[in-house]
């Protein structure tokens, strides 16, 4: 028996820190499982696969604005800090893929920050959730996060900030359902939060209650418009259709 982290380096010829990275961003398999904890024992004999992100793709760029499509996996500071000048305006969680907004100089940023902070800013999201989705669904309801090591957001009607979260269903393939789902408001974990309380967590997010095991939270931003334009990101395969 040996701990995850140095089996998988010694299999792949990289350093110890590079196999832990690797664990940590969740990218390694062992058949089906994604392996979780770097300094998990496992037998020596154990064969692992790596999912390496897919590129980033650059949908959109000018004087003021790059707009990339995040793939899965990866944070939205390394993307900020692999194009050089840009600003993050917004982020996305490592697991969530779509429309990633970065602003190439002070005036546009300030410009864009205060659209968003007035919340003209519209956000359009796809995700597959557990359990039949029939009718458009409104959640208005309150969020508190908690930032204690991992964030971890909260229904919470006395510390919780607005937080609106519409629902509109798009397809039903057994007991999961696709929806098209819009925020104006983007409290930390939101929709994933929104959607856990209404009984329909998204389909891989063990957080916040999704009892099936999925390689990733299978939610996906879409469409982003912000002053007056609008970017968006073609849905990824596993967003397109639920295996």
């Amino acid at each position: 028996m040996e701990k995850a982290y140095k089996l998988l380096a010694q299999q792949e010829e990289i350093s110890n820190k590079r196999a832990k990275e690797l664990i940590d961003r969740g990218l390694v398999y062992v058949g089906d499982q994604k392996v979780k904890i770097a300094r998990a024992e496992l037998p020596d004999e154990t064969r692992f696969r790596i999912e390496y992100p897919a590129e980033v793709e650059i949908l959109h760029q000018d004087s003021d604005l790059v707009v990339v499509n995040k793939p899965a996996f990866i944070d939205s500071y390394e993307i900020e800090e692999a194009i050089e000048g840009a600003r993050l305006l917004h982020r996305l969680d490592r697991d969530t893929s779509g429309v990633l907004l970065l602003a190439r100089n002070e005036a546009f940023a300030k410009k864009a920050i205060e659209a968003f902070r007035q919340r003209k800013v519209g956000k359009e999201y796809v995700a597959w959730v557990e359990g039949v989705v029939v009718e458009p669904l409104e959640i208005d309801l309150p969020i508190h996060t908690i930032r204690k090591g991992k964030a971890f957001s909260k229904i919470d009607r006395k510390l919780g900030k607005p937080a609106l979260t519409r629902v509109f269903p798009d397809e039903i393939q057994g007991k999961k359902s696709k929806v098209r789902v819009t925020i104006d408001t983007g409290r930390t974990h939101q929709i994933r939060v929104h959607l856990a309380h209404v009984g329909h967590p998204i389909v891989g997010d063990e957080q916040y209650g999704s009892p099936t095991r999925a390689k990733r939270t299978l939610l996906h931003a879409k469409k982003i418009t912000l002053l007056g334009r609008s970017y968006e990101a073609p849905e990824p395969a596993d967003i397109r259709r639920y295996k």
